[in-house]
């Protein structure tokens, strides 16, 4: 599956070689995604450009948000911005879900995560999930809305990859390989635990 994806994302993902590298406006309200034209497809290079498409691309969620993390990176999750982009999903859509794949989940536990501690008050709507001892584990992060949109990058521990808001092939093909490690991964017992005290 893993060749197949990859394969598959080349042709998914084959305008990246067209496209421009965004620069950081110094506008007030922070860093943005920018576009010239009709293009949808962004490079990402620094943490202020991953956290804008983070944020934007969470936004367009109608119904679900796929998250695929090693730790729940504080850098980008339990930024006050983003808790709101999920808080405000979760409290004005019906059946509005959240799913969070966790790759490394000790890591996460050792620290505070105000999007943890959002998931146990709001356990209806956003549920975390380690990935299986026996599923492969991937070096990636992504961020899927729906089945449209998408934050990708190839490696975890760096900043460089791509959103695009509309992109259904990559987001579906993502989205495909994150439900098969969804249904193969267990719950995450602390956050259960912890909703039922």
């Amino acid at each position: 599956m893993a060749i197949t994806g990859e394969i598959d994302l080349t042709g998914a993902l084959a305008q990246l070689a067209n496209a421009r590298y965004t620069s950081e406006p110094n506008s007030p309200g922070g860093p943005g995604l920018n576009r010239q034209g009709g293009e949808t497809l962004t490079v990402l290079t620094s943490l202020a450009e991953v956290r804008a498409a983070v944020n934007e691309i969470a936004a367009t969620a109608q119904r679900l948000i796929s998250i695929y993390t090693p730790d729940l990176e504080p850098d980008l999750y339990d930024q006050t911005a983003f808790l709101d982009v999920i808080k405000h999903f979760v409290l004005t859509r019906s059946f509005a879900k959240v799913r969070v794949l966790l790759v490394e989940p000790s890591r996460m536990m050792r620290d505070s995560n105000r999007f943890v501690a959002m998931g146990r008050r709001l356990s209806s709507c956003i549920d975390i999930r380690y990935v299986a001892a026996h599923q492969p584990q991937r070096a990636s992060a992504y961020l899927i809305a729906d089945d449209r949109a998408i934050v990708y990058r190839m490696r975890a521990d760096t900043w460089d990859g791509v959103a695009d808001i509309n992109n259904q092939v990559a987001a579906r093909l993502y989205l495909q390989e994150f439900d098969q490690v969804w249904n193969a991964s267990a719950a995450e017992h602390g956050l259960r635990a912890a909703r039922r005290s």
